[in-house]
């Protein structure tokens, strides 16, 4: 097994000039990431490109699922995010991912896969997956993949979303019920007079929530998303809190299913 320890948290400042120090001491926060490969050539590059980044701490690697269930067990505290390779040997990606949702359901799990691999992808997404990144990535692409699922994102590409709304057998799409699209004002007006939401039971999503909707649905990650909104990252989690809040959705793989399934986004 491959292993690599760093500390659990990175210290970064400005030298010291002599001056009382205007800079703050910044903490950042360290991932605990488990890597799944099968090929040890593979492994070793990823663990190479990976270890470079000071917010990743690597506590632990498996060449096959059999071997990860062995090793997460001994791993404590329990990693944060597994990167788990689909097309492993014996133990497929998705019943590795299945297993360690039903026994460490905190892990985060991201699915390492190939173009042409989009119905398994669809399968380890249901058995648990928080998303998946294509191989051959670049190592920034990677561990900001890393970073949006341990806040509780997902990486999900908008070829996908189409494929995830036939298997999760949701209602053929439809339009957006009268009154599922509103004004920031009108949302505004409406929370000021206390007046109750639709009788469907969903609220309706303000322009600015359907816009983050739209962004995300085409794959954006939570801080390509701020960039292109001029948003801060808080404000585009929050935003997305009440995406789910209001189509009655617990991830963004479900909010974007349900949008198509409305016809409030298109892809």
């Amino acid at each position: 097994m491959f292993a690599l320890d760093k500390n659990s948290a990175s210290l970064a400042h400005a030298p010291l000039t002599g001056e009382p120090p205007a800079e703050e001491i910044v903490l950042m926060e360290t991932i605990r990431l488990f890597v799944v490969e099968d090929q040890p050539k593979i492994l070793k590059n990823q663990l190479k490109l990976l270890e470079s980044f000071q917010e990743i701490q690597i506590v632990g690697t498996a060449l096959s699922g059999e071997e990860a269930l062995d090793e997460i067990a001994k791993v404590s505290p329990p990693p944060d995010v597994i990167l788990c390779d689909l097309g492993l040997p014996g133990i497929s990606g998705i019943d590795v991912t299945r297993a360690i949702k039903g026994k460490w359901p905190s892990i985060e799990i991201l699915i390492f896969t190939i173009f042409d691999e989009e119905d398994k992808v669809v399968e380890a997404i249901k058995a648990g997956a928080a998303g998946y990144l294509l191989k051959g990535a670049e190592a920034e692409k990677i561990v900001e993949g890393i970073k949006e699922v341990k806040q509780g994102g997902s990486v999900i590409q908008p070829s996908l979303a189409r494929s995830l709304l036939r298997h999760f057998r949701l209602p053929e799409q439809g339009k957006p019920a009268p009154g599922v699209l509103k004004s920031e004002e009108e949302a505004a007006k409406e929370r000021e007079s206390g007046a109750p939401p639709p009788p469907s039971g969903r609220r309706a999503l303000t322009e600015r929530e359907l816009e983050c909707l739209q962004i995300i649905a085409k794959g954006l990650s939570n801080n390509e998303a701020a960039r292109v909104l001029g948003l801060s990252k808080a404000t585009i989690r929050t935003h997305l809190e009440h995406i789910y809040q209001k189509l009655d959705v617990t991830n963004r793989v479900e909010a974007v299913t349900e949008g198509i399934r409305q016809g409030i986004i298109d892809l």
